[in-house]
């Protein structure tokens, strides 16, 4: 995994393809979410593990990118049903099938253990990747896993850099990063939280 390079006087997150902060939600439709710009999003997230530098997190990597998968594959085969992801959800469920559904509700596990980690990192100054990273797990991913992926995930969490060597990755002007990452965190959370609250609903399991 090699780090992406940013732009001088730029931000990682001004190089991604697309922000969760531009990602269209429909407040006065149930909060639909737009899928295309929601898979772009998560997509670009994926980036941040390759900042992260460690090959212990590629099997992070590349588990959102294939439940990322599952959901365009789910798009390309019923793009009218598909436009935001509940529509493409409920719509799937109706066929008796829920690869791309059950590939949701892992993908937004998996954004809500990146975000989780990163918003208490920015939060606490003093607090290392690592710490951050594993509180994160721990109330995320780790009740879901099974005993042969908590290892790999653990490994990941050891391999964190040191903060003084994370964020200049993130770009040279310390507080823009801060500030642009807070800004990106938010819309992330309010996004996750919107996901969890439709997959909670009895309607929306299998």
């Amino acid at each position: 995994m090699s780090a992406p390079v940013v732009p001088a006087g730029s931000t990682l997150l001004q190089t991604f393809k697309k922000s969760f902060v531009d990602v269209p939600i429909d407040a006065d439709n149930d909060n639909a979410i737009s899928t295309t710009e929601f898979l772009d999003a998560a997509e670009s997230l994926t980036t941040m593990f390759d900042v992260l530098g460690s090959v212990a997190f590629s099997p992070v990597k590349s588990d959102m990118l294939g439940n990322v998968k599952k959901l365009r594959e789910r798009q390309l085969a019923a793009p009218a049903e598909s436009e935001n992801l509940q529509a493409l959800v409920m719509n799937e469920l109706k066929t008796k099938k829920h690869t791309a559904a059950e590939g949701l509700l892992w993908l937004n596990r998996g954004l809500d253990f990146t975000c989780i980690a990163l918003s208490q990192n920015v939060a606490k100054e003093a607090e290392e990747l690592s710490v951050s990273f594993r509180n994160a797990y721990g109330s995320t991913l780790k009740p879901h896993h099974g005993i042969l992926i908590k290892p790999v995930f653990s490994a990941a969490m050891s391999a964190c850099p040191y903060r003084k060597d994370f964020y200049p990755k993130l770009g040279a002007d310390e507080a823009q990063v801060a500030s642009e990452l807070r800004v990106y965190l938010a819309a992330l959370e309010k996004i996750v939280g919107i996901l969890k609250g439709f997959q909670a609903r009895k309607e929306a399991k299998w």
